[in-house]
């Protein structure tokens, strides 16, 4: 009896399951339980308020079952917590299909992912959906939303899940069991109300735990993103907890749509991008090239100050090179066709500069008393994007890179690495981009993309870690971002509206020059061959990419010594156009790009101009002017500064450029990125 009673107890001891919380505390349970009961026994309160959980890190639903023994670590989420609102947006895209399979027959459901501020839902339907459809939606949505029905998970076999979407005459869900799905012998579904759903979750406990919520655009989408096969209608929208986050959020986005690069690069005639050139190839006009030659030269400048030496390579290249460099094999979906030359060679469009600066290392022998050898060139490149990723100069299909690759020791990486990073901060920080953060991108342990043993990815690795700490930056590892060759660090900038953008990259890489790749050597001091290291680095990235954000960061409003014209000189009649045009004469030599507007119109009619084409200085001149020889600075922010002699105000404009003087002020908050991340099947 005592042997019976010893083993219950024991069986009892093996089925405690203690919970840790985030302050360390814990508590045990004996009986099966869920993070609502374990909400529940923490307190009423958090009882009502808990919206989702994390079970040692894995974002679930508070109907989830946790074990009935061990240990777990568990976090309860309200809506006071980033991973509460993205459970609720999920739930919110579950509402809006409801809604819509009840306004519309023969509703067909794809996928229902949340992105970063927001959700959005594939359909297939004969309705063609449109934004005059969405109050309708909105409404039934809010009808769904107050019934506050719960969301509840259903389990089910692989056959027993083909079988229920087949019943409900779900042809995409049928399809993705059967072809998607393979590997998963069990499935789950999320049922409210009269919806049924394949999904994996998780979900709030119930559809009154969405608050403000607003549908923004109609967009096609390929199924899975395979333009083979056919397009459905895509509803974007999004969702948070309080009505002013939400206003918040749509004023953002309509600020963003003012600062649209597209629309103020034609405001300004900075670019175009023409049919008869083909798609996603962008011709700059005046303006815009002045921009990015003014960008240029500064970057050369300090390249030259830094030991990097210019180099130019041709725009095509034969295939076996980049077959060499990996660059074929690797990512040949998103290469152009080869060319194929009536001698049976065949060429590419360069998709990268690094193979030709490789071969230009090779061209003759290398010593360690040469190294570290640092090539630049702003070189232009060719991807393939397909048509519906292309968007204006911020993704094309030819850009420029401010490319440079340096050869070096293996001692002298941490250095040369350093002087990268530094680099790249130097350039954002001139133009007022302070506000970011650099990402570490490692190898995927899972994958089999990347090129290289998996002891030198290591110490690649450890070697950008190693760096990042001694310079003092806080750097965030991201596996899966390395490229194929090497792991990087990536500058992800917030712009003025707290949108992200991805800009420089600096990258290690032990493999191009390795003896499976390009077989790089050097004559070390002991007269022995060994391996260089080499670094690909690009301080903006790609030119295109990096002046149509700063397009819409500025508004178009570029800093003083950006601006494609500096100050316009303006006449108050035109019997003073001789001496406005000396004005312009002398700003002119003075090294100012600067123009001169001697029309026959009134004065406010010239400052209302050069206000809307972001002008930074307007130099008026009249006959007070002229026979002091002086001008009448209006400046674009501060309004009227009074008058000065010529010469001072050159001097204040110069000042101001050699200074690179950022006097923008911005208001936005952060949020404003759109990554999609499915969360559902």
């Amino acid at each position: 009896m005592a042997t019976f009673h010893h083993e219950i107890l024991r069986a009892e001891q093996r089925s405690m399951l203690t919970v840790i919380l985030p302050d360390g505390s814990t508590k045990e349970f004996k009986s099966p339980v869920t993070p609502a009961d374990v909400a529940a026994d923490i307190g009423p309160g958090l009882a009502r308020a808990a919206l989702a959980a994390s079970v040692d890190d894995q974002v679930v639903g508070l109907d989830h079952k946790l074990p009935d023994d061990g240990e777990v670590s568990l976090k309860l989420f309200t809506k006071k917590n980033e991973e509460a609102l993205g459970v609720m947006r999920h739930s919110a895209a579950h509402v809006m299909a409801r809604a819509i399979m009840r306004l519309f027959d023969g509703v067909q459901l794809a996928f229902g992912p949340t992105i970063d501020n927001g959700f959005y839902y594939d359909f297939d339907l004969e309705h063609s959906l449109s934004e005059e459809d969405f109050d309708a939606i909105e409404a039934e949505m809010k009808k769904i939303i107050k019934a506050a029905e719960p969301f509840e998970r259903i389990e089910q076999t692989r056959n027993e899940a083909l079988e229920l979407c087949e019943g409900l005459a779900q042809e995409y869900k049928v399809e993705h069991i059967q072809e998607g799905l393979t590997e998963h012998e069990q499935l789950s579904f999320y049922r409210q109300g009269e919806f049924v759903d394949l999904c994996r979750g998780p979900h709030v406990p119930n559809a009154g735990a969405i608050g403000a919520y607003k549908l923004l655009s109609v967009a096609g989408a390929y199924w899975k993103g395979d333009s083979d096969r056919k397009q459905l209608q895509r509803i974007y929208a999004t969702a948070f907890f309080e009505k002013q986050d939400l206003e918040d959020h749509l004023n953002r986005i309509e600020e963003a749509k003012k600062r649209d690069h597209r629309t103020i690069g034609k405001q300004l005639d900075l670019f175009t991008i023409n049919p008869m050139v083909g798609s996603g190839l962008v011709l700059w006009q005046p303006k815009g090239a002045q921009i990015r030659a003014t960008l240029e030269g500064f970057v050369r400048d300090e390249l030259q100050k830094r030991g990097y030496q210019p180099v130019y390579t041709p725009n095509i290249g034969k295939v076996e090179l980049y077959e060499t460099s990996g660059h074929y094999p690797y990512y040949k979906e998103s290469l152009f066709p080869p060319m194929e030359l009536e001698d049976g060679d065949q060429y590419l469009l360069k998709p990268m500069n690094c193979p030709h600066h490789v071969m230009i290392y090779k061209s003759r022998p290398r010593s360690y008393r040469d190294l570290p050898l640092r090539l630049a060139e702003f070189g232009t490149v060719y991807r393939f994007e397909q048509s519906g990723e292309l968007n204006g100069m911020t993704r094309v299909r030819g850009f420029t890179q401010d490319d440079a690759h340096i050869f070096c020791l293996n001692e002298q990486v941490a250095d040369e690495f350093k002087g990268c990073i530094n680099m790249t901060q130097f350039v954002l920080e001139s133009l007022g981009l302070t506000d970011y953060r650099v990402r570490l991108g490692f190898r995927d342990p899972a994958s089999d993309k990347y090129v290289g043993n998996r002891e030198l990815w290591d110490n690649a690795q450890s070697s950008l870690v190693q760096v990042c700490e001694e310079l003092g930056i806080e750097a965030e590892a991201e596996e899966g971002e390395a490229a194929f060759y090497g792991p990087k660090a990536d500058f992800v900038l917030n712009d003025c509206l707290g949108r992200e953008w991805q800009l420089g990259t600096v990258q290690l890489d032990y493999n191009l020059p390795s003896a499976d790749r390009f077989e790089l050597e050097y004559v070390g001091s002991d007269n022995m061959a060994h391996q260089p290291v080499m670094i690909h680095r690009a301080p903006l990235g790609s030119m295109e990419r990096f002046i149509g954000m700063l397009i819409e960061h500025f508004a178009g409003a570029f800093p003083l010594w950006l601006a494609p014209e500096q100050a316009r000189v303006m006449v108050l009649s035109q019997k003073f156009e001789e001496y406005g045009r000396k004005v312009e004469a002398q700003l002119t030599a003075a090294g100012l790009r600067v123009t001169g507007d001697y029309r026959a119109e009134k004065i406010g009619a010239k400052i209302r101009d050069a206000q809307l084409e972001l002008i930074p200085y307007m130099l008026i001149v009249g006959g007070r002017e002229m026979e002091t020889d002086s001008v009448s600075v209006r400046d674009r922010i501060e309004g009227d500064l009074g008058s000065m002699p010529v010469a001072e105000a050159i001097a204040k404009l110069q000042g101001e450029i050699n200074a690179r003087t950022v006097r923008q002020t911005f208001s936005g908050s952060a949020g404003f990125v759109d990554r999609g991340t499915q969360n559902q099947y």
